[in-house]
């Protein structure tokens, strides 16, 4: 496995999990959508930028949609 995804992936969790104690479940559920779908776009694209950002920002929606 890539290491620079393995990297991308632990930071994700690191953060969701940070935020969780002290946000809304709307916002963790925002941030951690981003945070996965950013990882999950890295993935796919082959470490694009724009495949990255594309995905955090898909994820972001989807995770605060389904957080309400």
């Amino acid at each position: 496995m890539n290491t620079r995804l393995v990297a991308s992936v632990l930071s994700a969790v690191a953060l969701a999990s940070s935020l969780s104690a002290c946000a809304s479940r709307s916002t963790v559920g925002t941030v951690g959508g981003a945070a996965l779908g950013g990882a999950a776009g890295h993935a796919v694209s082959g470490g694009s930028t724009l495949g990255t950002v594309g995905g955090a920002a898909v994820g972001g929606v989807i995770g605060n949609k389904v957080s309400k």
